[in-house]
């Protein structure tokens, strides 16, 4: 699918200023823009691999919901997740310890050939763990669940 090829642009991660020890959804060639120590692509499949440390996801919008299973049991990182209010996958966020705020709409996204692409639908940044809230709140993105 061609939006699962779509990468997190800079000003978000300036926006949260956090480092992150691993991103487990990376491009092939390595993060273009997560300020991360270490990453997984596609042909290392993060989700077979021992996640450590905090982690920053922006998985397949395709099929999230075993990469949220992942990242929740993980409990502690950023995820960047399409707004999908009646999914099992979302209500298990909403209703858990996570903190949430929306993208602002039409946020251009990277996609492997380096350019900016539109998103037309929704899209939320989620957080887990103390720290990782606490950026989320500071980061100015807007209101915070």
């Amino acid at each position: 699918m061609a939006n699962d090829e779509l990468y997190t642009p800079k000003w978000i991660f300036q926006a949260i200023n956090l480092d992150f020890d691993l991103d487990v959804c990376a491009p092939e060639q390595g993060p273009l823009n997560t300020p991360a120590a270490k990453w997984f692509s596609i042909k290392d499949d993060g989700l077979t691999q021992h996640w450590f440390g905090r982690v920053f996801m922006n998985p397949p919008f395709s099929k999230p919901s075993v990469w949220v299973d992942k990242w929740l049991d993980h409990g502690n990182g950023i995820a960047l997740l399409p707004l999908s209010g009646n999914s099992r996958w979302w209500v298990k966020l909403w209703n858990g310890e996570s903190a949430v705020v929306m993208v602002p709409p039409n946020t251009g996204f990277i996609n492997s050939e380096g350019e900016e692409k539109k998103i037309m639908y929704g899209i939320s940044l989620w957080a887990i763990g103390e720290s990782n809230i606490t950026a989320l709140k500071m980061s100015n993105l807007g209101r915070i669940r």
